[in-house]
């Protein structure tokens, strides 16, 4: 596994057999625009099996490199499926390098319900349960400049203003995710430690 210590890992849900098998034999992962992180642009997927998975529930046992991602339509991903309610909804088409087996399952002892979850390569190597994923106190500001830095390059991947500030309200869900101190005030010099 070519994981860096330092590479930004997303860990997303599969809810599916078919998800697995898309990820395992297409290459590729889709999340609703409606509902994703704000911030997809990421080295790893990391992918977190809900009950549906019997022996393997509630668990991480596979990650995969992330080689790009775009916008389609859910029935342009899934051409079997031009009734369902969301069809015309748009979905980020993750495409994926090859899916692989981590070296030990991280299980979720407490933990049931996950949506996201930002970690570092580092982290996930050495987790031993997914409580252990949760960035340490000391290294958050790190990941919060990396996830600022990647979401102005996935702007600039769809030709979008690559303004480095981020808005307003999504510094604020990334510093309330991550647990750091709100600035008195909004400016980007309030921001800078």
């Amino acid at each position: 596994m070519d994981l860096l210590p330092t590479d930004l890992v997303l860990v997303a849900i599969l809810s599916h057999q078919r998800d697995l098998d898309i990820a395992r034999l297409l290459g590729w992962y889709r999340i609703p625009l409606r509902s994703a992180p704000k911030t997809i642009a990421v080295d790893w997927l990391a992918f977190y099996q809900t009950a549906a998975f019997g022996a393997d529930k509630w668990a991480i046992n596979y990650a995969a490199p992330v080689r790009g991602y775009e916008l389609q339509t859910r029935v342009e991903l899934l051409h079997s499926e031009p009734d369902h309610p969301r069809a015309n909804e748009p979905y980020y088409r993750i495409q994926l390098g090859t899916l692989e087996r981590l070296p030990h399952p991280i299980p979720a002892r407490h933990w049931r319900r996950l949506t996201f979850l930002y970690t570092t390569g580092e982290l996930l190597l050495s987790a031993q349960e997914i409580g252990d994923l949760i960035v340490p106190s000391g290294e958050r500001e790190r990941l919060w400049r990396a996830l600022c830095e990647r979401h102005s390059e996935g702007l600039s991947h769809y030709g979008a203003n690559a303004d480095p500030e981020l808005p307003p309200e999504v510094r604020s869900v990334l510093r309330q995710l991550l647990l750091l101190p709100t600035p008195t005030t909004d400016h980007p010099e309030a921001t800078s430690s």
